[in-house]
């Protein structure tokens, strides 16, 4: 197991995390709880196939049930557990549900971040905020890789109430001090994701148990895909590096720097699966998505040192072998042994 936290800044800090039973929320609970961090949780809807649940993590937290939109559920969550550091996850994450549904995405996106933000500059012991944005924020660019002086320009709803979240944050860090940070993550994935219509669990999901996955695009599009283990230390590490003003208010970009077609992403999980002889459909049939993202993730390096520490090799292995276990499939540890010995 990799090293993801600075055990001795994290003892006993009081944490507030938003959005602490989604993919990232998990993880970061999990590395914060085994850090000696007080960690509280913020949980609208129970989800008891979350890897915070079956990691037991949940047992480990003061949880607060509540919506992010309610301000007096925050202000309580912050004032009653002195909260000192925040971590504001919580959102509507799937692109395809936002243009079903983009009212309730912009109430829990745009709102939810206001929200949020509000109660914290209120508070009288917060010290350090990192705020969720996406590399979504930044709509479709004429030139690529995305860099922090881009626009943010989304067009469609998701992507709108990811832009609209990042400038709100990065307003109340102008105008009130607020010690914020936005991070600009690529494409997250790692154990725990149920949300099948994406590329990678939907894709191991089917190798698993033997199905050909599915694409919903023409499998040309470009994306980066970053581990959600290394999503997590770039998130500690911000957060460890507000002592310095200077980052208030500013935006990071996380990612490999190394984008892959969906088609290319596919094949590599397959290749590692227990079924690598299978084939994907194509069906060309996405609307509403930007064709080609990845970032520029120079920023993060030079300001805090960061870069991913997993292989996509391994990582993606580390993932199916999470899967295998939650389907009922071949136990993990004989997936990562098989993948040692190959």
């Amino acid at each position: 197991m990799k090293q993801l936290i600075d055990v001795s800044f994290w003892r006993e800090r009081p944490v507030l995390i938003t959005g602490c039973s989604g993919l990232l929320g998990s993880w970061l609970t999990e590395a914060l709880v085994s850090a000696g961090a007080l960690v509280v949780g913020l949980i609208r809807d129970e989800v008891p196939q979350s890897h915070l649940v079956r990691s037991g993590t949940v047992n480990r937290i003061r949880v607060v049930h509540g919506d992010v939109i309610d301000l007096a559920t925050v202000e309580r969550a912050i004032n009653e557990y002195e909260i000192e550091t925040l971590f504001h996850l919580a959102a509507q994450t799937i692109v395809g549900i936002a243009n079903r549904a983009p009212l309730s995405t912009f109430e829990s996106n745009v709102r939810g971040t206001w929200v949020t933000l509000e109660a914290a500059r209120r508070s009288p012991t917060i010290k350090r905020v990192v705020v969720a944005s996406s590399d979504k924020a930044y709509g479709t660019q004429p030139v690529l890789p995305y860099t922090e002086s881009m626009p943010l320009q989304g067009q469609h709803p998701y992507d709108v109430s990811k832009s609209a979240a990042d400038l709100i944050a990065q307003a109340y860090a102008t105008t009130y001090g607020l010690p914020v940070v936005v991070t600009r993550c690529a494409n997250l994935y790692g154990g725990g994701d149920l949300n099948w219509n994406r590329l990678i669990p939907g894709t191991i999901r089917s190798a698993v148990q033997g199905g050909a996955p599915i694409i919903r695009s023409d499998g040309t599009f470009l994306r980066d895909y970053l581990y959600v283990r290394d999503a997590v230390r770039a998130y500690l590490m911000l957060a460890e590096a507000l002592d310095r003003t200077d980052l208030y208010g500013q935006a990071f970009n996380c990612g490999t720097d190394t984008p892959m077609s969906v088609l290319e992403m596919t094949r590599l999980i397959l290749s590692l699966s227990p079924h690598p002889e299978l084939e994907p459909v194509v069906l060309d049939e996405v609307q509403n998505e930007i064709r080609d993202q990845y970032l520029d993730s120079t920023k993060i390096r030079q300001h805090i040192g960061w870069a991913p520490v997993y292989s996509r090799r391994e990582a993606l292995l580390e993932t199916i072998a999470w899967y295998s276990a939650y389907l009922g499939a071949t136990p993990a540890e004989e997936v990562l042994g098989n993948a040692v010995r190959s």
